[in-house]
């Protein structure tokens, strides 16, 4: 079993009267992507914070690579790297002086090949403020990864980019894990969650109300499966049919649509029916709940189910 690069233990952060975090643990394994997901004010930032060292825990203790965020800042820096939602950067400063910039800090060699790889070679001599926000935001992503960290932290790395760039970020990220990068992800982007995650944990009001890998998420609760059917007589168009397990129906683009609890059993009755009228299958799709869909059921329902 994989050792865990982060220790989260009964975390908790405040701002005066307000929690923004109430009592967290979780950890992250070597290697792990882990998705923070969560609504605005969910904490999600807090913690990511307090684990790069930016801002001290209220409570509890935090560990990464072993190392306590708030008393070893310096320490941790060379092993980190984090792309925040705001780059920081000064306004005149242009992506090969901050690429130069902060690979000295770090002791390595400037990555140029980055820029190029994020498409910001033609920018390389631009000042900051010229930049579109998508390019700053490659830009952060960029600097996060010069040194090769062993852990980075990506907050809403993909908003604002085209879907070229979330692709060479996505791949990016594959082969940052593959060299055993630790990757702690907190995103709105659901898809992009349950696309690249291992495991997620979701917050809400400051606690996590579930965590596991998004098919563990995504198999409990209501979620209801979506069985879309299209056959060439249109026999499934007629009023009144019903099949077992099915709460909804509704009709789309001569397609019948059906949500179901218990795939195996409609799919069957289904299928029975359409041979049983002489008609012919054209198409059957099966969706499972998603990620967003039961994400969306947490935090409306406001508790773990």
């Amino acid at each position: 079993m994989k050792n865990s690069v982060i220790e989260v233990k009964d975390f908790r952060k405040t701002y005066g009267d307000y929690v923004a975090v109430d009592g967290i643990s979780f950890d992250v394994k070597q290697g792990e992507i882990f998705g923070l997901l969560g609504p605005n004010g969910a904490g999600k930032t807090s913690t990511l914070e307090c684990l790069e060292g930016l801002r001290a825990p209220n409570g509890g203790s935090l560990r990464v690579a072993d190392i306590d965020p708030a008393s070893e800042s310096r320490k941790l820096r060379d092993l980190i790297g984090a792309q925040l939602q705001s780059a920081g950067l000064p306004e005149s400063i242009t992506p090969d002086e901050a690429m130069k910039f902060f690979c000295a800090y770090h002791n390595v060699a400037p990555r140029f090949d980055l820029l190029e790889r994020l498409g910001l070679a033609e920018k390389r001599n631009s000042q900051f403020y010229e930049l579109s926000t998508g390019q700053q935001r490659r830009l952060a992503l960029a600097l996060a990864v010069a040194h090769n960290p062993q852990v980075l932290f990506l907050d809403e790395p993909t908003a604002g980019l085209d879907v070229a760039t979330r692709v060479e970020l996505h791949g990016m990220m594959r082969e940052l894990q593959a060299g055993g990068t630790t990757i702690v992800l907190a995103t709105h982007d659901m898809a992009e969650a349950e696309q690249m995650s291992d495991r997620v944990a979701i917050l809400l009001q400051g606690k996590i109300v579930n965590i596991g890998t998004p098919l563990e998420i995504t198999a409990t609760g209501a979620g209801l499966t979506k069985i879309s059917v299209r056959t060439q007589a249109s026999s499934l168009s007629v009023s009144g049919i019903t099949f077992p397990a099915v709460s909804q129906h509704t009709s789309k683009d001569e397609y019948s649509i059906y949500f179901s609890s218990d795939i195996g059993t409609t799919v069957s009755a289904i299928i029975a029916h359409i041979e049983a009228q002489g008609d012919t299958l054209i198409d059957l799709r099966v969706e499972r709940p998603s990620l967003e869909d039961r994400f969306l059921e947490i935090t409306n329902a406001g508790v773990a189910q």
